[in-house]
């Protein structure tokens, strides 16, 4: 199944403590179908000292839940939908994602 939302992508969440936030995907985990996001889903850890680390409480990005966000529109910023269509004839055709909310294409 094609991914519907990537690393590096804009995405606005839905739900839960943060919702309205957006944020940019550092990373995906397509096992548990969860993202963490740049400045969401925020939680403090207490770490201890070692060599090459400093010790004290560090700031931390918890994984979100795929279902709790959606991508930003490129149009107007606001949560849409993903989409897939095919662009191109012959050999240039090619597989995108749209935003279903205005129709832009998102990737390429």
């Amino acid at each position: 199944m094609a991914a519907r939302i990537k690393k590096g992508d804009k995405v606005v969440v839905r739900t839960g403590k943060d919702k309205g936030k957006t944020g940019e995907v550092l990373r995906i985990i397509p096992e548990d179908s969860r993202a963490v996001v740049r400045g969401i889903n925020v939680s403090r850890r207490h770490q201890r000292q070692t060599t090459t680390a400093q010790g004290g409480i560090v700031s931390k990005e918890m994984p979100i839940h795929l279902s709790n966000v959606a991508i930003v529109d490129p149009r107007d910023g606001k949560a849409s939908r993903v989409g897939f269509k095919f662009v191109g004839e012959g050999e240039a055709r090619r597989k995108v994602r749209f935003a279903k909310l205005s129709g832009d294409v998102i990737d390429g």
